[in-house]
């Protein structure tokens, strides 16, 4: 159950943590495709003429190029996360009234979930 917010006490608050996860690898997911996309579609090699005939020609390339994009993404992610992150212990809440990120600290009788 997510806490009230410390400044507005609404109960319209987002767990940090579970965020941070899923904005990194929807972020490394959307950054490999547009990575794979991009290397298959610019390739300006002479290979580009005998794959057009043989699709798997690009693999290597739309490999290299996903890689790299899925890299990309999920620093970004990373990067956008740290700056957002409250400073402190406890698990790190995001209040979606009023935007102010806390952290409630775990009791010591409760584990955290």
């Amino acid at each position: 159950m997510s806490p009230p917010c410390l400044r507005c006490a609404a109960t319209c608050t987002l767990n940090l943590e579970t965020a941070q996860r899923i904005g990194t690898m929807s972020s490394s997911l959307v950054g490999g495709a547009i990575g794979a996309w991009r290397a298959t579609y610019t390739s300006t090699s002479p290979l580009s003429m005998a794959s057009s005939r043989f699709p798997l020609a690009k693999l290597p390339a739309a490999v290299m190029g996903g890689v790299s994009g899925s890299q990309a993404g999920s620093r970004a992610a990373k990067l956008f996360f740290t700056q957002k992150l409250p400073p402190g212990e406890g698990t790190p809440w995001l209040c979606v009234s009023c935007g102010h990120a806390f952290r409630k600290s775990h009791s010591a009788f409760t584990s955290p979930r």
